[in-house]
């Protein structure tokens, strides 16, 4: 029978070899698996994070060893390219940093053997992803085994998969399922078994056949349907090959049954009910582990994901841990899966995208949680489609689709690109990720912006991919877009959710993110080296106020939340408290002194507080209540207030001139002004890319104007800055000058 043996448990490991070694390296440094060697540096910020081949290195006796006939080395994960040598000799490349993939290395094998493990997560133009806004964590950063298994076994070459495969199809209250296996070296006097549990473990089919015959039909009698989180109920099948009355191996998997369909009008319908997808985007990554996750590190996000009252997670910008895959059944997540063909399409990697495809359906195909294949990322993001990037997307459709006729095709589609591009027709349905509000425009632009594109093309389901704005611990009572106020997020938050959630059409939405994440060459928010759109932080120990503004429209779990707890010194002498809460009805209480009670349909309530000295703050609602602190101080506290690291100038820095532009001006005002569009082109003129191209093109402009528009001039020029040399204070102050010349135009 099939034996797994853990290999994850003292491994050498090394940065600065130059060959394979023959035998154990003394000077290897040990670590356990899983482990990634950017744990550190690449979530420092700098975008300095070490890129290279890094070797791991095993010692192993076949005596330890279960006793079999064959012995596969499994890998599930190594970032992004790994070479495989056993005693010295390579038996297997892969390319692909986030998928299973075996080694048949039972020929090589002695009585004293070294395993080594090149890994390699250079930058070249073969493999995805090569150019995201995350970092590309090397490392043997999942389980590594070994599977000893008979001669006749089910297959564990085929891309990396299970081995089996089930279908289920509902038929009115019943569900006819098939069941396919993939043999090696299946002899003609060998059988299969087939054994189907219900989740409460009673068998409920039987059947057995010719070991030739690889499929089998059953069916379920009243099926319970697998219905996301409201009742995520899972059945079981496992078939054993046998040879007489010999077990030789056995393959189980768990399944659910359910139907779905994406309406453009009606948006996501399960088991013939409606079932709003409203839920977030999650990396593979905390602070401190890089990718090198542990069990308790998925339960703990899915448990956080559970809280926050999500129906779907998309599972950025790869394939994630069977184990997450596992938990997302297990508690009924509708799931988005994706391969990592994202930003820069390159016209070298189109095997790289087929194979990462293969991978990622045969090896999830069993997993009822997932609904949509994701064709690619925001691939448009240096311009329009090309001839081979369709090609590229219609080859991943038609594949996907072969392979499994039984889920949709998906992709998220970047805000610059235009609705009548033609590649957005490709998949059955699409997303866009949208940061109106926070990169560019404004938060009112987004729900328009879905209107007009389910106007304009009424038969494709059209979703929110991502959207979101950052924030770390920046407090403020006057928030802004790009303050990276925890206040502002909230905000935000608050006005995209009124404005996704009451659209039905929307198939699904996905806040960017759900918890912070690596991305090393980030520069800005105070803290570098982090995306910081997280409603949870990096580390998970604090939930963000934007957390609760989901909390209260998703949950059912009664609770109440004053916002602001980390803002404690405040200025004015009246101060706006905002509270959230899932409950009809929130009372505030300042000091014991009742403010009154409020009603809001839409969760969020508001309430003005007297601010003298020191305030005790208590909210009910129904039998749920939250308390926070306030203190009257005379001056700002500059603690709640960003210093950009690295910048060069901050906005409080600058001159400002009544009724004259400044740096701390929206670039859409300056253009306002003849001069001040003069001085604008002028400046962007001389960058590189998209932005001065479009400088020459009305149309462009304007799409560039609606993006940006609502930013600062100086935020702007820190975002430029953060991407390249940037400029020196010395510039930044004279052009200043130059905008404190020019008359505001009303």
């Amino acid at each position: 029978m099939r034996e797994i043996f853990n290999l994850n448990t003292k491994w050498a490991f090394t940065k600065d070899a130059n060959e394979i070694p023959q035998t154990m390296p003394e000077k290897w440094y040990w670590v356990t698996l899983p482990h990634s060697w950017n744990e550190i540096d690449g979530q420092d910020g700098g975008t300095d994070y070490y890129r290279g081949t890094c070797y791991y290195a095993k010692e192993v006796k076949k005596i330890d060893l279960p006793e079999n006939a064959k012995y596969y080395l499994e890998i599930r994960g190594a970032n992004s390219s790994a070479d495989v040598y056993v005693n010295g000799k390579k038996l297997a490349h892969h390319d692909g940093g986030y998928s299973t993939w075996r080694v048949d290395m039972t020929e090589e094998l002695k009585e004293d053997n070294l395993i080594v493990i090149a890994v390699d997560n250079s930058a070249n133009d073969i493999v995805y992803p090569q150019n995201a806004d995350f970092t590309f964590y090397g490392g043997l950063y999942r389980d590594i085994n070994i599977i000893a298994v008979p001669e006749s076994h089910f297959d564990l070459e085929y891309y990396g998969g299970p081995g089996i495969k089930v279908t289920p199809e509902i038929n009115g209250n019943d569900a006819n399922v098939e069941v396919e296996v993939y043999l090696t070296n299946a002899k003609d006097s060998q059988t299969l078994g087939f054994t189907v549990k219900d989740q409460e473990g009673n068998v409920i089919a039987t059947g057995g056949q010719k070991a030739s015959e690889t499929k089998a039909n059953f069916t379920i009698s009243n099926v319970h349907l697998w219905h996301g989180r409201k009742d995520p109920y899972l059945y079981s099948v496992e078939v054993v090959l046998k040879d007489g009355d010999t077990e030789m191996d056995a393959v189980c998997t768990r399944f659910g049954c359910r139907t779905f369909e994406i309406d453009p009008d009606k948006g996501f319908i399960l088991n013939g009910e409606s079932y709003p997808l409203r839920g977030v985007s999650r990396h593979q990554d905390r602070w401190g582990y890089g990718n090198a996750l542990l069990p308790e590190h998925h339960e703990e996000d899915m448990d956080l994901i559970c809280e926050v009252g999500a129906t779907t997670i998309r599972l950025a910008h790869y394939q994630h841990d069977q184990y997450f895959y596992d938990l997302c059944d297990e508690r009924g997540m509708v799931i988005w899966a994706e391969i990592p063909y994202i930003s820069t399409h390159m016209p070298t990697g189109r095997e790289n995208t087929i194979s990462q495809m293969k991978e990622l359906i045969v090896q999830n195909y069993n997993h009822p949680s997932i609904v949509v294949w994701g064709l690619s990322n925001e691939i448009t993001m240096t311009g329009s489609s090309t001839d081979d990037l369709r090609e590229n997307h219609n080859i991943l459709n038609d594949l996907a689709h072969e392979m499994d006729p039984t889920r949709l095709t998906t992709m998220a589609v970047v805000t610059m690109c235009d609705i009548d591009d033609p590649y957005v027709q490709i998949p059955d349905t699409v997303s866009y990720n949208h940061y109106f509000g926070w990169y560019g425009g404004d938060t009112s632009m987004n729900g328009p912006w879905f209107d007009n594109f389910h106007k304009t093309y009424p038969n494709i389901p059209i979703g929110c991919s991502e959207y979101g704005c950052e924030a770390l611990n920046w407090h403020t009572s006057d928030p802004k877009q790009g303050d990276y106020t925890e206040e502002y997020q909230a905000y935000y938050h608050e006005e995209l959710i009124k404005q996704l959630f009451t659209r039905p059409y929307i198939w699904a939405t996905h806040v960017w993110n759900m918890f912070d994440f690596g991305a090393d060459a980030r520069n800005e928010g105070g803290e570098n080296g982090q995306n910081h759109k997280g409603l949870v932080t990096f580390d998970r120990k604090y939930k963000k106020d934007s957390f609760y503004a989901y909390k209260a429209w998703l949950s059912d779990e009664p609770f109440v939340h004053i916002c602001g707890k980390r803002y404690v010194d405040r200025v004015e002498e009246t101060t706006k408290v905002t509270v959230y809460s899932n409950q009809p009805e929130v009372e505030l209480f300042v000091n014991g002194e009742s403010l009154g009670k409020q009603s809001s349909p839409e969760h969020f309530f508001y309430f003005d507080v007297p601010n003298a000295g020191e305030s005790v703050l208590k909210a009910v609602a129904g039998e749920c209540a939250d308390e926070s602190f306030i203190r009257k101080v005379d001056t700002f506290n500059e603690a709640y207030r960003l210093v950009e690291k690295g910048a060069v100038l901050n906005w409080f820095d600058i001159t400002e001139i009544d009724g004259y532009y400044s740096l701390n001006d929206e670039i859409g005002e300056v253009i306002k002004a003849p001069e001040g569009m003069k001085l604008f082109q002028s400046l962007m003129g001389g960058m590189e890319g998209p932005i001065s191209m479009a400088m020459d093109d009305p149309e462009n402009l304007s799409k560039l104007m609606q993006m940006m528009g609502s930013f600062t001039v100086l935020r702007m020029l820190n975002t430029m800055g953060a991407m390249s040399d940037g400029l020196t204070k010395e510039q930044l102050l004279g052009l200043n000058a130059q905008l404190n010349q020019i008359k505001k135009v009303d």
